[in-house]
């Protein structure tokens, strides 16, 4: 069915340097077969799928999929001719329709048979692939949100509409990029039961990068290591993968215990979320805890649990319909709701890393640094008040500009068009730091993630995953926060990398007292970094505990994940 000889893959630099991301790769891999992919991030897995799908041309060696081989000479037909032998999904991949979740399956169908997904004909397409699109929902286990807009389903779910969308169109191998990378361990065993099922009733040949032992022991029957672009060793997945993470380093020997002193403070909240197409779909009820400072607090429960409306909730990019988030600085309590110089105190010392996180495509490392320190020094609050009364913004207004910087990029630019606005506003309230300044901040901060400096002069797309992952974190960490919110942002790290960070924040936040609230679906990474966990369910606070062992034991047998059990 697959057929890899001696495959390279060079990738040029803009500096004139190379990236030898695949080093003389060969295997094959039978049909109805699922082959495992394993490695660190920057190893070549993801370069690997793409070469597979024909949408990175190989450099040498030739890939044979079904009757259709590449080569480094072959022309863009016969790479595309290998598209239609395969279908991918990539990791942070949520290329959607803004339509409901039969209707994106609908579309990939109707496209796949009259070559134009963007002009569907849904009545037609009803008529003629209702039933098919019945049984894809059943092997995802989606049938239940059909009617659902993609826009309001949880990260997990998502990712399981990216599979259907993709089996809508008939593959003879399915490419899975990380597909479980920020569920939760329920909907995470969904996931892997519907690509186990997927391989038996339509015998699909699968191929699935992960480096999650535990997938890959789960799923794999066999797998293949690669290290710096060429494969290690293949074989039982037991064995490979047991291989894998003997690389790990031991846990640093830090006690993270928090203090006596109360600085976050939620208070009676209530938020309640419809569907588009009516009725209710989340309603979180009645959340009330502190936070002392420096708890390394985790937010835990299945996807759709309300996680994320809570923590953005508690950074205020989005508003309780009742209750309050109030946050100590400076020995002052402010409501992170209320516009004004409190808020904006309070913003000055957060730090925020978004689930769906994106960094600046063709923007250096050090630039994107330097724009961060721009709006997080210790000095900013005072110098933007300087700079607004200039232009003749007022408190509330600056406020609000201030706000947009704890947004995703786009999120943030769509919030100045409705406003009539350029982004340019920001520039001029908050400059960016200089260079040389920026690279002296940064320095511990890249030592502690295991991040080369040369990094800082790469561009984000020259970045392998992994290493986006960690300059992500280093932005939200150079300004030294005394508040950081983790939204799922480490699903994409390996377990040896993921170790290291958890390392480095274990390190870093005992250095500057950082007080933690992060939602996780890593269960040893949950228990290896925090001292409390918070446990959500239907948008309610179920378990506040600090026996963080037994609650995340006991969040294994709720979600009855049978990946992480050995079943």
């Amino acid at each position: 069915m697959i057929k890899v000889e001696n495959v390279s893959k060079i990738y040029e630099l803009d500096d004139g340097n190379e990236i030898i991301a695949l080093d003389d790769i060969s295997f094959e891999v039978k049909e109805g077969e699922i082959l495992g992919i394993i490695g660190k991030s920057g190893s070549g897995k993801t370069t690997l799928l793409r070469a597979l799908r024909g949408v990175e041309r190989i450099s040498d060696g030739s890939i044979t999929i079904a009757d259709v081989t590449v080569d480094a000479k072959s022309s863009q037909y016969y790479y595309n001719m290998l598209k239609k032998e395969t279908a991918i999904h990539l990791q942070r991949s949520f290329g959607l329709w803004p339509e409901t979740v039969r209707e994106n399956i609908l579309r990939k169908i109707y496209g796949r048979e009259y070559e134009d997904e963007g002009d569907t004909n849904f009545e037609l397409a009803e008529s003629e692939f209702g039933d098919e699109v019945d049984k894809i929902l059943d092997l995802v286990s989606l049938t239940h949100k059909s009617d659902h807009y993609a826009s309001v389903l949880s990260g997990g779910e998502k990712q399981r509409l990216i599979i259907a969308r993709q089996l809508a169109k008939k593959p003879k191998v399915l490419l899975l990029d990380e597909p479980a990378t920020m569920a939760c361990p329920k909907t995470k065993q969904e996931i892997l039961s519907a690509i186990k099922k997927i391989n038996e009733e339509l015998n699909i040949t699968v191929v699935v990068v992960s480096h999650l032992p535990d997938v890959q022991k789960y799923l794999a029957d066999r797998v293949i290591l690669l290290e710096d672009g060429k494969i290690k060793d293949e074989g039982d997945p037991v064995k490979i993968t047991d291989e894998f993470i003997s690389q790990m380093a031991p846990i640093v020997d830090i006690d993270n215990i928090a203090t006596d002193e109360d600085v976050i403070d939620v208070t009676g909240i209530y938020k309640r979320f419809f569907l588009l197409t009516g009725g209710e779909v989340l309603n979180v009820e009645d959340i009330n805890f502190e936070v002392k400072k420096e708890n390394i607090l985790s937010l835990i429960g299945p996807s759709g649990a309300g996680k994320t409306v809570l923590l953005r909730l508690l950074a205020g990019l989005d508003y309780p319909d009742k209750g309050n988030v109030y946050y100590k600085v400076d020995d002052e309590w402010h409501d992170i709701d209320i516009p004004g110089m409190g808020r904006m105190a309070i913003r000055s010392k957060l730090g925020i890393m978004h689930q769906e996180f994106a960094l600046s495509h063709y923007a250096t490392v050090l630039n994107q640094l330097a724009v961060k320190l721009g709006y997080k020094n210790h000095n900013i609050v005072k110098q933007a008040r300087e700079r607004a009364e200039r232009l003749g913004l007022g408190d509330e207004l600056l406020d609000s500009l201030y706000l947009l910087t704890d947004l995703p990029e786009q999120e943030a630019k769509a919030r100045l068009q409705q406003v009539g606005l350029m982004p340019d506003i920001l520039n001029d309230l908050f400059p960016k730091f200089p260079e040389t300044a920026t690279r002296e901040a940064v320095a511990d901060i890249f030592e502690s993630l295991d991040l080369p400096m040369d990094v800082i002069n790469r561009k984000s797309y020259e970045l392998s995953g992994g290493q986006k992952v960690r300059v992500m974190l280093a932005l939200v960490l150079v300004s030294k926060p005394e508040f950081l919110l983790l939204d799922e942002p480490f699903g994409d790290l390996d377990p040896i990398t993921l170790r290291t960070v958890t390392n480095s924040l274990k390190k870093i936040s005992k250095k500057y007292g950082i007080t933690i609230i992060m939602i996780s679906h890593n269960t040893d990474f949950i228990k290896e970094l925090s001292n409390r966990v918070i446990f959500m369910d239907d948008g309610k606070i179920k378990d506040d505990s600090t026996n963080v062992e037994k609650a995340v034991k006991d969040f294994i047998g709720f979600c009855d994940a049978s990946y992480l059990m050995g079943d």
